[in-house]
């Protein structure tokens, strides 16, 4: 395809050769509809506005429409989904670690203070199970059967 000059009275002005330069070197339709300088439709160009405000109303409806059957708070907090936390969502993270090493704490401070079993059984709380004692015994002969192994076989 070739450009005709644009002012054909002076075709030596520096002016003219620069817009004409310019002219050849400009990005083809595609190109400006892959950068959204031109829209990508078959609508005619007064109706492309039309069809670009529709598109956008569509959008929005449908984001409407998707926020109203969206789940309250306390729903996503109830099936765990989001934490139940007024805390600022930066340190969300470091108060569940605090929240589980103080639950770790807990535990250990009960654990330490729990009863043995023969005060229990004393008590009436646990009874005595006369089977675990011939367990017991049966556990460690089997030990030291496997000890014996061990060290004959080493």
């Amino acid at each position: 395809m070739r450009h005709t000059p644009i002012s054909p009275l002076r075709p030596d002005h520096p002016r003219q050769n620069s817009l004409e330069k310019h002219l050849q070197h400009r990005p083809d339709p595609q190109e400006l509809k892959a950068r959204h300088i031109l829209l990508d439709t078959n609508a005619a160009p007064a109706l492309q506005s039309a069809a670009h405000d529709l598109e956008r109303h569509r959008a929005s409806d449908s984001l409407k429409k998707g926020l109203e059957k969206r789940p309250q708070r306390e729903d996503l907090v109830e099936r765990n989904i989001l934490p139940d936390s007024t805390a600022a969502p930066a340190i969300q993270g470091q108060q569940k670690e605090l929240e589980k090493h103080m639950r770790a704490d807990s535990l250990n401070e009960k654990i330490a203070h729990r009863p043995n079993p023969a005060d229990l059984v004393k008590e009436g709380v646990l009874h005595e199970d006369p089977t675990q004692a011939a367990n017991d015994k049966l556990y460690e002969k089997r030990m030291e059967e496997e000890y014996a192994k061990r060290e004959g076989g080493a």
